[in-house]
C-alpha cells in the first residue's frame, strides 16, 4: 500500500475513491459550557463509516472539546450523540470505548518507563475476559488470553513498524515513534471509530508524513472510520473525505475539502479576509 516513489506517503484509496457506508456517529446540537464560558453553540454534523472526517479551526474553537463530549471525557449541556442510533449522552468514558469509539490525545498519556510492547499492551484491558487473580498467577484460561492479546499487539506493532523497538521503555524513544505508540494502543482496543486529536502535532515533514500514511491505511486496511483534528491544512485537504469547521465554538463550515477552502466565513476565520 505504500510507493517509496512517492516519498513515503501512502497509495491507499484516496478519497474521492472511497466507498462509505451509513451513518455511524450522529452529533446534533451540541453544546458546553463551563460556568459563563461556552466552549461550544449548538453544533451538529455526522460521520459515515469507513470515512476520514476533519474537525479543523483556530486555537480556542472548541475542537478537542468536541472530542472530549463525544468519547464521554465532558457531558455536554444540551443535544445528543448516537453511535449506531444509540445515545450516549451520560455516558462515561469506559462506556463509550466498550462501545467501538477509541482516541488519542494531542499531550501524549503514556507510561514513559514501560516497553512499547507493554504500553500497547494496555490497550487490550477492555478485552481482557479473565478476573484478576487469574491474569497475576498467570495460569490456565489466563494465560492463554494474555498470548492471544500479546499476538494481536505484535501485528499492531509490525503494522506501525515499530518492530526494532518493541521492549524499549517509551520514554527514551523519538517524539514521532512516541506518537506512533500511542496511535498503536489506540488500535489495540480494536476501534469502529478512531478519534485522533492533532496525531501530527510537533513532527518534522518526515514523520508527518509517515502518520499520514499510518492513518490511511488504518481506515484503508482495517475499514477504521477516522475522525481527526489536525492543524496542517496540507494533510487535512489531501487525506479527508469531509472538513467541519469550528470558530469560537461555532460551526462556520461542513462540508467537502474543496466546498470548505472555498467558503468565505472559513477563509475570514483562518485569514481575517474574504480575499
Amino acid at each position: 500500500m505504500r510507493d517509496p516513489a512517492l516519498g513515503g506517503i501512502a497509495t491507499s484509496t484516496p478519497a474521492s475513491e472511497r466507498v462509505l457506508g451509513d451513518v455511524i456517529l450522529d452529533v446534533r446540537n451540541i453544546s458546553l459550557a463551563f460556568g459563563g464560558v461556552k466552549a461550544l453553540t449548538d453544533i451538529s454534523f455526522d460521520v459515515r463509516e469507513h470515512e476520514i472526517r476533519a474537525i479543523i479551526g483556530p486555537n480556542g474553537a472548541g475542537k478537542s472539546s468536541m472530542l472530549n463530549c463525544i468519547n464521554g471525557v465532558y457531558q455536554p449541556q444540551q443535544g445528543t450523540i448516537a453511535f449506531r442510533g444509540r445515545s450516549f449522552k451520560h455516558m462515561k468514558s469506559r462506556q463509550v470505548a466498550e462501545m467501538g469509539v477509541a482516541r488519542t490525545f494531542q499531550n501524549l498519556a503514556l507510561f514513559k518507563g514501560m516497553s512499547v510492547l507493554d504500553n500497547i499492551m494496555t490497550g487490550r484491558n477492555l478485552r481482557i475476559k479473565t478476573n484478576l487473580l487469574l491474569q497475576a498467577l498467570r495460569i490456565g484460561p489466563a494465560e492463554r488470553e494474555e498470548i492471544r492479546h500479546r499476538e494481536y499487539v505484535e501485528r499492531i506493532i509490525d503494522f506501525l513498524e515499530i518492530q526494532a523497538w518493541r521492549k524499549v521503555p517509551v520514554g527514551q524513544l523519538p517524539y514521532g515513534l512516541q506518537k506512533r505508540v500511542d496511535l498503536g494502543r489506540a488500535l489495540a482496543m480494536e476501534p469502529q471509530v478512531l478519534l485522533l486529536d492533532e496525531p501530527m502535532a510537533g513532527m518534522n515533514l518526515e514523520e508527518k508524513q509517515d502518520m499520514c500514511r499510518f492513518i490511511l491505511d488504518v481506515n484503508d486496511e482495517f475499514g477504521t472510520t477516522v475522525v481527526l483534528i489536525e492543524h496542517d491544512m496540507g494533510v487535512v485537504m489531501d487525506i479527508s473525505d469531509r472538513v467541519v469547521v469550528l470558530d469560537y465554538g461555532k460551526k462556520i463550515g461542513d462540508g467537502t475539502p474543496g466546498e470548505v477552502r472555498a467558503n468565505p466565513e472559513v477563509i475570514r476565520a483562518y485569514l481575517g479576509t474574504s480575499h
